[in-house]
């Protein structure tokens, strides 16, 4: 995520040999070249294309002046720290000053290294919105018989005078 629009760090032109990266860039700059790659995140090895690859196109008779890692890098660093600038600008410091480019890109990256994030550190206490639990203790069971019903004794009701029973065959 890009924040607000900034300048390149510092703001003011400083003069190189001044700066450490000034002194680095200036006694081998393809070494610092290598390190601003690596620390953006990108190949160590891409500023070699720089080196190499002016001598490779002239052979084949085409000419290049923009250095491609110098460019592509200081673009995509303008481009993920929300730096001003614009694509021309990019060309034109890396094609009259390479060195003075991977200078300040290195510069950038040691201001943006420094910059100290701020992270808010609360306590966070927790809060449980549940009831503790409840152990509930069963209610005592009496045991009691089964209630008896009393019946009166079944009732046969019989003639007051038998008669004796005739058998048909």
């Amino acid at each position: 995520s890009v924040g607000p629009v900034t300048d390149w760090q510092p703001k003011e032109f400083v003069p190189l040999c001044c700066r450490l990266s000034g002194c680095y860039g200036f006694w081998c700059c393809p070494c610092l070249a290598c390190t601003v790659s690596g620390r953006f995140g990108e190949n160590s090895c891409l500023p070699l294309c720089d080196i190499l690859s002016p001598a490779i196109v002239a052979y084949w008779g085409i000419p290049l002046c923009a250095p491609p890692a110098a460019l592509s890098i200081r673009a995509a660093m303008r481009n993920r720290y929300g730096i001003k600038g614009s694509l021309c600008k990019d060309i034109a410091i890396s094609c009259f000053c390479d060195w003075c480019s991977w200078c300040q890109m290195h510069r950038e990256l040691k201001e943006r290294k420094k910059t100290p994030i701020v992270i808010n550190a609360t306590s966070n206490t927790f809060v449980s919105m549940q009831p503790p639990p409840v152990v509930m203790q069963p209610a005592p069971v009496v045991m009691q018989p089964p209630p008896v019903v009393m019946q009166p004794p079944p009732v046969v009701m019989m003639p007051a005078n038998p008669q004796p029973a005739y058998y048909v065959k």
